[in-house]
């Protein structure tokens, strides 16, 4: 809760302070951006993934939105190339629960051991949407969540933090 207070804290002030001083501007408001790693350790993002295919027993009881990370990358070059581009632009591939990329991920790797058992007894969180149309004027594709996971997964490989 505090890292999404923080969040939105901090834009507010920075369009504030944007605004007052008559600042063109682009916000970028990502999604859990997962892919290919670039960095050597997991992060907060590749760990919710990491979770699901480490052997846990259990999935946690979360709805997110999903986006690739070269779909941010390329979202950002474009609003620095395009002298128009302007505003809040929030950036989801999908809005999926945690159980749904369970499923995809049991289908991709069947031998491993991905939870199919929520992690409380409530009922599982409803999903939300996130509107494509902005982003996809940023020359956004979307690059499909199952791609997003098997990139992402394949990287655990290649930076040996699973070994199947």
């Amino acid at each position: 809760m505090w890292y999404q207070f923080a969040k939105v804290s901090a834009e507010e002030a920075a369009t504030k302070f944007l605004t007052e001083n008559d600042i063109d501007y682009v916000v970028m408001n990502p999604a859990v951006t997962i892919g290919p790693l670039l960095q050597p350790e997991l992060n907060g993002s590749s760990s919710l993934i990491f979770d699901l295919i480490k052997g846990s027993q259990t999935f946690l009881n979360a709805t997110f939105g999903w986006i690739n990370v070269k779909d941010v990358a390329n979202a950002h070059i474009h609003a620095y190339e395009d002298a128009s581009t302007s505003g809040r632009y929030c950036l989801a591939e999908r809005v999926a629960h945690i159980s749904e990329l369970a499923i995809i991920l049991r289908d991709m790797y069947p031998t491993l051991q991905i939870p199919d058992k929520c992690a409380d007894d409530k009922p599982l969180m409803q999903t939300f949407q996130v509107s494509k149309e902005k982003a996809k004027t940023l020359g956004v594709e979307f690059i499909p969540l199952e791609v997003s996971l098997r990139e992402i997964v394949e990287s655990f490989k290649d930076k040996k933090f699973a070994n199947f």
